[in-house]
């Protein structure tokens, strides 16, 4: 089996074995040494590691910990599995500063992230035309509160109205409600909120609330942690406006407007009409 001397930051997906990409699993049955989160990622994601591979299970361990297994196998392939998609929230900045400082060899193989699986679990797109064309994705800021940059605070973000994903915050629903309807917010009670527990995973939740009774719903479901937060008017019920992009009165590079009285497509000069037959 041909494995390199790299170091993978693999994203695992958002809970559900199947999620994880191709490369992904790929790169984790060629590697000599997983290090995996057992509080975030479900053990089902090791079936695709080789009996032969050492695994460590990084939730009882340290940063210092986990480069000291990157500097004692300088000729290992080791797959570092986050969960979701590891360019958000995924602490990995510091570990690639470190294989740049010590001059590893490292790659980021994305994943599908909790936000992308919990908008599949609500059944709705979280961009619709007139109603949000913004998604933030931020959180609480609470015992990390040092962390937050002053002006990402969620009252700031807030006053815009667009569609929100609050990662992190469970544990302080009230003062998360709070946030959420502090002085100029563009959002009421009556906003529509969604609550998604461990998404993708067997056990997934999901509550439909309002801003007003966030917090109340919140502490009813008893979790802490591996909690999503959807907020906004595009994650309601309501009929959303039409696209631009399929209508038939919208020309762009591959498509003609539709001829008056008709709804068909029409192929812009020197695209390809009709259906394309698969390669053998």
């Amino acid at each position: 089996m041909n494995r390199q001397p790299m170091i993978s930051f693999v994203g695992a997906g958002p809970g559900a074995a199947d999620l994880i990409t191709l490369r992904g699993a790929l790169r984790l049955s060629r590697a000599d040494i997983v290090i995996w989160a057992s509080s975030l990622v479900p053990e089902a994601l090791l079936m695709h590691c080789s009996k032969q591979a050492r695994v460590h299970d990084s939730a009882v361990m340290t940063l210092e910990d986990v480069t000291e297994v990157y500097r004692s196998n300088p000729k290992a392939a080791i797959v570092r599995l986050h969960s979701g998609d590891p360019s958000i929230y995924g602490a990995i900045q510091e570990q690639i500063d470190w294989c740049l400082e010590h001059q590893r060899s490292f790659e980021i193989v994305p994943g599908v992230s909790s936000l992308g699986a919990a908008a599949a679990a609500i059944g709705r797109e979280l961009t619709v035309p007139k109603i949000a064309q913004s998604v933030v994705l931020t959180r609480l800021a609470s015992r990390t509160s040092g962390s937050m940059p002053a002006l990402e605070s969620l009252p700031a973000f807030a006053v815009h109205g667009a569609t929100m994903a609050i990662f992190l915050s469970a544990s302080r629903p009230r003062q998360l409600a709070k946030a959420l309807l502090a002085p100029d917010s563009a959002y009421t009670p009556e906003t529509p909120a969604v609550i998604v527990v461990r998404a993708s995973w067997p056990d997934q939740q999901v509550i439909a609330t309002t801003i007003g009774s966030l917090a109340e719903d919140l502490l009813a479901t008893g979790v802490k942690t591996t909690v999503l937060v959807l907020v906004g008017e595009a994650v309601g019920s309501l009929p959303a406006p039409r696209s631009h992009l399929y209508s038939p009165n919208f020309a762009h590079g591959y498509r003609k407007r539709s001829q008056a009285g008709s709804t068909a497509g029409r192929p812009a000069a020197g695209a390809t009409a009709g259906t394309r037959a698969r390669r053998p």
